[in-house]
């Protein structure tokens, strides 16, 4: 039996961060905690919060299930995965600056050739571009995981459209009014001033064409997305248009909108389709979300997009091994958050070690997301392991390994009471002028006992992440 740190006890005590959730735990009936949960589930669908899965039949239109206990955090815990979330994001930028201008990160050895010009994730289109402010990555989406009272471990790093910020806003926003007594008796950071923070980001990133105050867009593929509810729930936010690809066009050296009152000029894309859907001139011939030309204009300093095309490589699971030397080669630092170790079995050595270890490992497709296309060792039957073993041998290079981390749990409301499950975190990270963080971010939680897979589309759920003031 595997022994996990639970993050409200410790040492047959309850941990300093949970000390006034105690009580409250305490004292919430069965019957009180049933209705409180029904509530929540009303106030999601009354407004709107859904989510589909792609492949699926059933209910298109599902709740990504909410769990009512709070995860908390103290400052100086934050303070800690503040400045290690944005010195990543900072070697992440630099990274794709140098990679599609001089590659110096290659040409010093320090990481193969292959592994980046020969990634499907980069976009050739955008070779010797430099974005504005040299920004590619607006919004990173750093994955972290904890082990231990001072043990966090980088997943993985979201570097081009992380989703799920919608979630982090409206679990705090149901807490608070289910339980506004909590939310008076503990000092608890806001997270309400995100969507402010993004639109800031967005606009301090406008090109240098830009006349007056930047307008901004959110590019969204249309309602039948299944991220659809957060694309319109961000701009109402932020004040900004929601648009699809029909609704601008390029004329001369610049990007419209269509409005009613007019053509009206367009200086920031907030883009949330993927790069090979943006522009069908550039890329693919047969999209009908993109606008034709506006990689052209991209290219002449008409318009930003954020986050910018061919930013993808970054998210790459291969790639993400090299992160920690990415931020000693560019920044001269040490990182301050470790990755999971990870076997990459594109490597010969790797690849026998998977291999030989497979039911014990965890294995993921390079460019793989939402838990498909992986495999969790210790929870599979011998045939699935097998089954997998014939897929990584048949294409080594789309696959890496990692060990089987211990994550820690929280405490969640489940049928019988409450029980520890695991979790782990999204922060949102924003990159402009500025490297912002809201201090807080998504917590994903794995609803079945024992699982360790938290992603919505497997069954996981979320809940609010509270960071005490100081």
């Amino acid at each position: 039996m595997t022994d996990y740190f639970n993050e409200m006890y410790q040492g047959g005590g309850v941990r300093v961060p949970y000390a006034r959730l105690e009580d409250w735990m305490q004292a919430m009936p069965a019957e009180l905690r049933s209705l409180k949960q029904a509530e929540a589930e009303q106030l999601f669908r009354r407004i709107g919060i859904t989510f589909a899965v792609y492949g699926e039949g059933g209910d298109p239109d599902r709740l990504i299930p909410f769990d009512m206990f709070p995860r908390v955090f103290t400052a100086a815990e934050w303070g800690k995965l503040e400045k290690g979330i944005k010195q990543r994001a900072r070697a992440l930028n630099a990274f794709l600056v140098d990679i599609y201008g001089r590659g110096e990160i290659v040409r010093a050895g320090r990481m193969p050739s292959k592994l980046v010009y020969q990634n499907e994730a980069y976009e050739k289109a955008v070779a010797g571009i430099k974005p504005p402010k040299g920004v590619y990555s607006h919004i990173v989406g750093v994955d972290l995981v904890r082990t231990g009272p001072d043990e966090f471990f980088v997943l993985e790093d979201n570097c081009r459209t992380p989703s799920g910020v919608s979630y982090m806003l409206e679990n705090r926003e149901i807490m608070m009014r289910m339980f506004p007594d909590l939310f008076r008796e503990n000092r608890i950071e806001p997270v309400d001033r995100y969507p402010e923070l993004l639109r800031r980001t967005l606009a301090s990133v406008a090109p240098e064409k830009c006349t007056g105050e930047p307008v901004v867009v959110l590019l969204t593929p249309g309602h039948f997305n299944s991220a659809y509810y957060e694309h319109s729930f961000l701009a109402d936010l932020m004040g900004i248009e929601l648009v699809e690809g029909q609704d601008l066009f390029v004329q001369g050296e610049f990007l419209y909108m269509r409005t009613t009152e007019g053509p009206r000029r367009v200086d920031v894309v907030y883009r949330r389709i993927d790069d090979a859907f943006i522009d069908p001139l550039c890329f693919r011939p047969d999209s009908m979300l993109g606008v034709p030309g506006l990689m052209d204009v991209y290219r002449s300093g008409g318009v930003a997009i954020c986050s910018a095309p061919g930013a993808g490589v970054a998210d790459d699971k291969a790639v993400y091994t090299f992160v920690p030397e990415m931020i000693r080669f560019y920044l001269g630092e040490e990182p301050l958050l470790n990755n999971v170790p990870t076997w990459q079995c594109g490597k010969e050595d790797d690849l026998k070690y998977v291999l030989s270890n497979l039911g014990e490992l965890v294995v993921k497709e390079v460019h793989g997301s939402g838990g498909y296309g992986m495999l969790v060792g210790p929870k599979s039957t011998k045939e699935q392991v097998e089954n997998f073993r014939h897929r990584i041998m048949a294409d080594p290079g789309n696959y890496i390994a990692q060990p089987t981390l211990a994550l820690s749990t929280t405490p969640t409301f489940v049928a019988e009471g409450v029980a520890p499950r695991h979790v782990d975190l999204r922060p949102y990270c924003l990159v402009g002028e500025r490297i912002e963080l809201v201090p807080g971010g998504l917590t994903r939680v794995a609803l079945k006992e024992g699982s360790l897979v938290v992603n919505s589309s497997q069954g996981g759920g979320v809940k609010d992440t509270w960071v005490l003031a100081e």
